[in-house]
């Protein structure tokens, strides 16, 4: 059995403890921890992580795919609950520390890797995304795909610049990360998500207009004229 953030609430069969100790080593210390450190968290020898996972570049394929699964399963819940059930998972948010601490020091580390997990980050928020607009918690998108990706990367990029600027030489802790990000940025993003920004249409209508959403790869002209005037200044 496993708790929110994936890990196993009890022993667990030995692949499953190497697995729970890499992603945590991997979100602390980055990808640069050696074998026998994340073995030594799983209270297994380092010949035995080889044994099951054949090398590190197999044990880190295992992680991506273990954390995509937890990150999917949670998000896909948050769109399909009810409300209590959502504030009942905020309030217990750094259980999913180990999961956010993986994605960041993928994202540091770069890569073809990084670049995979967050290709399926994408594709699986097209998925929950449709989910909650058939539930009729999410306004449906001219481009779902292109919602999808924005939203991934604008929720990362935050992230990402956040541990940047509050860097230091020692190791990560993701839990106190995710206590910073969630008290600086849940009210403020749930703002926007609900509310909006702009009061009216009137830059959406004349991005539309400009042609913006017909074509692909961006080859629309930048449109110009499309807001009104800043007040001059006095």
């Amino acid at each position: 059995m496993t708790d929110a953030a994936g890990r196993e609430s009890g022993s667990g069969s030995t692949p499953e403890r190497i697995l729970t100790a890499a992603v945590h080593r991997f979100g602390i210390d980055g990808f640069g921890v050696g074998l026998r450190e994340i073995a030594a968290d799983a209270g297994v020898s380092a010949a035995l992580v080889i044994r099951h996972y054949r090398s590190k570049d197999g044990l880190r394929a295992a992680c991506d795919e273990h954390v995509l699964a937890q990150v999917r399963r949670v998000k896909m819940e948050s769109v399909t609950s009810d409300t209590r059930s959502l504030l009942e998972r905020l309030a217990h948010m750094e259980e999913y520390a180990p999961l956010t601490g993986y994605v960041i020091a993928s994202l540091i580390d770069g890569g073809d890797l990084a670049r995979d997990l967050i290709e399926h980050m994408v594709a699986d928020a097209v998925d929950y995304l449709a989910e909650g607009e058939r539930t009729g918690m999410i306004t449906p998108s001219r481009d779902p795909e292109a919602r999808a990706r924005y939203l991934t990367y604008a929720g990362l990029g935050g992230l990402l610049l956040q541990i940047r600027l509050a860097s230091s030489d020692g190791p990560r802790d993701p839990a106190a990360m995710m206590r910073t990000f969630m008290q600086q940025s849940m009210l403020p993003s749930l703002e926007i998500y609900t509310d909006g920004v702009f009061t009216d249409r009137r830059i959406l209508d004349a991005v539309l207009d400009a042609g913006y959403g017909d074509q692909q790869g961006g080859s629309a002209p930048a449109p110009h004229d499309v807001a009104t005037d800043p007040p001059e200044r006095t």
